[in-house]
């Protein structure tokens, strides 16, 4: 038993290198193959609405449990949590995240336009919620470079300082009411983060994680780069101690950028050697953190160190009265109640709120999962989505911006040992301590400082701009994607930016599907395999059969093109071929009906003359109205004449026409007769009209068969359907037979009516059956006619010769016959 079966599905293996198989089994079509298989209905293998919708009410104690896990994650592993294995790695890997936190939350917070202390909040609330639904062990919720850039362009266009200005009375001059502006810019911040949290939840609840999916790396490269030159932008009037114009809308940064500019010599010459020598310490040390860093078992604090000198620098220097240095002001102790978000604004930033849900959920499931892979376990992205999503909304309420994990503090969560989300808790224990005691400590910590931490910080984010080499190399359009992600975040803002970047991207992949790659494929020797004729060169034709293949699928967009390349690659104009063959098949049809005429008109003529006129050796035959050549053979004299109009020719044996008998055309040698009429007409007409429709098209005699490979198409819609359909019936036209090969959507076709008069026996399940199947069928047939078609170009030009030596027959008879008549004149 064992041994039969091995002999029927395959060989034995010999060798890495050269190793074969060998394989015999019969010629499967679709028909066949479903025969075989017992392929079931597609209405079978899915359950009624009614079922499945009563099956996902039921509920019973273990499905409870599994989703109630499935909602909070938290649930499978802190019971199974071992304080000796991972407690220690945890606390000191969440002590490493909490004092980079602390910097961070500050700096960030500046990019957001919002005071440093709701950058600290942001750093607690949003990572707590995220401990308890959060899926992913190692990423670190809080703040984050981009959507503190994204939140500040919202605030700043929703609150500009142009709305909060007053009037000194003392001096006459023009102030901004900051207390005012800050409260109301939290409040848009707020009710974007909520909003933001709410499309968040929705769309993880409806299972839409895939969402993300769309956003490319090269995109999310881009988009990040783009940012980057955003926060840089944004921290020059810190870094130089100016105060530009506020712009906000497409080319607000070229504006910003050009006003800066235009500030420089006004350039606050101390707040620039602070931000100097701060960027100059923090690029040494966090080079020789990454430098030992392997020798280091936790990496140096370098922000944390940095701010501390500054603000104990401040304090003592008195910086801000002396030398006018910005600092970063009241900090209050405590924690904020939480407030109901100011919905009247949700109108107003929906759009924004849209694009920040989008953007913090693409970068951190995308951290999530790489974590996930290299550590082991599972990462699920509907529950990502709400985890974020909760960790928003909730925050929103405590006065927090939109959060998303941080690349940095991802990475030193993940280099410290920690294991677990509870380094997140360990990390904002580390932040409520620095709230409710620390804070205002840093009263006097200046803002030049902070900017040099954002700007150190985007360091990772300039090195980006070397893909524009690699992608360069690798990928024209995946360059041409980052690029224009790039190009339309700066110019037009991080909002529209990442609209027309993403619908950019789109049209990448249609276009792409509009223009594939389409090939001849031809046989490679000694193999089941056929390979683009065009990039291979040991590859063969199949006599009489043209393989085509796509290299994508066929759809609406791109059917009509498929057609096009399908009679390019064949070689086979089937427009002009069909026009042509209706025109000579009308043709046809008006010379049948005059010859039926003619034979008509003969049979009347036939019966009323019923003998045939001698005239001496030149004979001019009534019943025939044409002339017949006789000449001696032997005894007898042959002459010819037609049996019936336009049919089989007879002879006359004897020298007396009126005791002659009747004989076989096939009785004669060659050269024993000369006709003067043509007898073949109409068939050397349908000769000659195969040769000119053969002529139209380059392999019309050598093809029989054209299979399409649509292997690698996964779908098809009606248009496409529409299109098969036609080109079946087109080429079967022509006597080219179609077949398809590699198809996996068989049940679409059938949905589509496909098979209502197509045949099954017309899709097989590979190449190679298809081939074979051409071979058997019509492949004898190939050399045969086109051996036909030689002949009959022979018989074309033996039957213009015939008709030459009758042209010239004739001639002679008529000047015999004036000889004659000229002789018994003059007699």
């Amino acid at each position: 038993m064992k041994d039969s079966e091995a002999k029927t599905c395959a060989g034995m293996v010999r060798g890495r290198k050269g190793g074969g198989y060998r394989v015999e089994r019969e010629i499967l079509d679709e028909e066949r193959l479903e025969e075989l298989s017992q392929r079931l209905d597609i209405s079978q293998t899915r359950a009624p609405l009614a079922y499945r919708l009563k099956n996902s009410l039921r509920c019973s104690v273990s499905s409870l449990k599994r989703r109630v896990v499935g909602c909070l994650p938290v649930l499978y592993w802190l019971p199974r949590y071992s304080i000796w294995d991972y407690g220690m790695p945890d606390l000191v890997s969440g002590i490493s995240v909490g004092i980079m936190h602390l910097p961070q939350g500050m700096a960030y917070s500046l990019l957001a336009s919002l005071p440093p202390v709701f950058g600290l909040y942001t750093s607690f609330y949003p990572a707590l919620v995220y401990f308890f639904f959060g899926s992913s062990r190692h990423i670190s919720i809080g703040t984050f470079t981009v959507l503190s850039i994204m939140v500040g362009s919202v605030v700043e266009r929703l609150a500009p300082d142009a709305n909060f200005l007053i009037v000194n009375g003392t001096n006459a001059t023009v102030e901004v009411k900051v207390t005012e502006r800050d409260l109301y810019r939290v409040q848009v911040a707020a009710a974007t983060t909520v909003l933001a949290g709410l499309i968040q939840v929705i769309l993880g609840l409806v299972q839409f994680g895939f969402v993300g999916t769309y956003l490319s790396e090269p995109l999310v490269r881009g988009y990040t780069s783009s940012a980057a030159a955003h926060a840089v932008v944004a921290q020059l009037k810190y870094i130089f101690g100016v105060s530009p114009t506020r712009f906000s809308g497409p080319l607000s940064l070229v504006y910003t950028l050009v006003d800066v500019c235009m500030l420089l010599p006004s350039t606050h010459l101390p707040t620039l050697l602070i931000s100097s020598v701060s960027i100059t310490v923090l690029i040494v040390a966090k080079e020789l953190n990454n430098r030992f860093r392997k020798k280091l078992p936790v990496p140096i604090p370098v922000e944390l160190i940095v701010i501390v000198v500054g603000t104990l620098i401040s304090y003592y220097t008195h910086l801000n009265k002396n030398y006018e240095i910005s600092v970063v002001g009241e900090i209050p102790s405590g924690l904020q109640p939480p407030t109901v978000p100011q919905t009247s604004v949700f109108s107003e930033v929906v759009v924004d709120a849209f694009a920040l849900a989008i953007v913090g959920y693409a970068i951190s499931i995308s951290l999530g999962k790489t974590f996930a892979l290299k550590h082991g376990y599972k990462v699920d992205s509907n529950q990502e989505l709400v985890a974020l999503g909760l960790s928003n909304a909730v925050g929103g309420f405590f006065q927090c911006y939109s959060v998303c994990a941080s690349m940095s503090r991802s990475l030193v969560q993940e280099t410290t040992g920690g294991k677990t989300q509870m380094a997140g808790v360990a990390s904002a224990v580390i932040v409520l301590v620095t709230v409710l005691k620390l804070g205002p400590l840093f009263q006097d910590l200046p803002k030049a400082v902070l900017a040099a931490v954002v700007f150190v910080n985007l360091k990772g984010m300039f090195k980006q701009y070397s893909d524009i080499l690699t992608l360069w190399r690798t990928s024209k359009i995946d360059l041409l994607v980052w690029l224009v992600t790039w190009v339309s975040t700066v110019l037009f803002n991080l909002d529209m930016g990442l609209g027309a970047s993403i619908g950019f991207a789109l049209l990448t992949v249609i276009f792409r599907t509009q223009r594939p790659r389409y090939s001849v494929l031809g046989h490679l020797p000694g193999t089941e395999l056929y390979l683009d004729m065009e990039t291979h060169t040991q590859v063969r034709e199949v006599p009489g059969i043209t393989i085509f293949r796509s290299s994508a699928t066929i759809y609406f967009a791109n059917a009509e093109l498929y057609l096009e390349a399908l009679k390019q690659k064949s070689g086979l104009d089937i427009t002009k071929m069909i026009t042509y063959k209706r025109r000579q098949e009308a043709k046809q049809r008006k010379r049948e009906r005059r010859a039926a005429r003619r034979a008509r008109r003969e049979a009347k003529r036939q019966e009323k003359e019923k003998h045939i006129i001698l005239l001496n050796n030149y004979n001019y035959c009534i019943s025939c109205q044409g002339l017949c050549i006789w000449k001696e053979r032997e005894n007898s004299t042959v002459f010819v004449m037609p049996e019936t109009p336009h049919n089989s020719w007879v002879y006359l044996k004897g020298i007396d026409p009126e005791t002659s008998t009747l004989g076989s055309m096939s009785d004669l040698q060659d050269g024993d007769i000369t006709t003067l009429g043509s007898s073949s007409e109409d068939t050397l007409s349908r000769d000659l009209e195969r040769v000119s429709l053969g002529s139209l098209g380059k392999w019309t005699w050598d093809i029989h068969s054209i299979i399409l490979d649509i292997s690698p198409a996964n779908f098809i819609d009606t248009v496409a359907i529409k299109t098969l359909r036609n080109i079946f019936h087109d080429f079967g036209e022509i006597d080219v037979d179609i077949y398809i090969a590699g198809c996996q959507m068989v049940e679409q076709l059938e949905q589509g009516g496909f098979f209502t008069d197509i045949s099954k026996e017309r899709l097989f399940t590979t190449v190679h059956d298809a081939v074979l199947y051409c071979l058997n069928h019509r492949g004898a047939g190939t050399s045969s006619r086109y051996e036909t078609t030689v002949v009959r170009f022979k018989d074309y030009y033996k039957h213009e010769t015939l008709k030459c030596l009758n042209a010239l027959a004739a001639l002679l008879y008529l000047i015999h016959s004036y000889q004659r008549i000229w002789h018994m004149t003059l007699c």
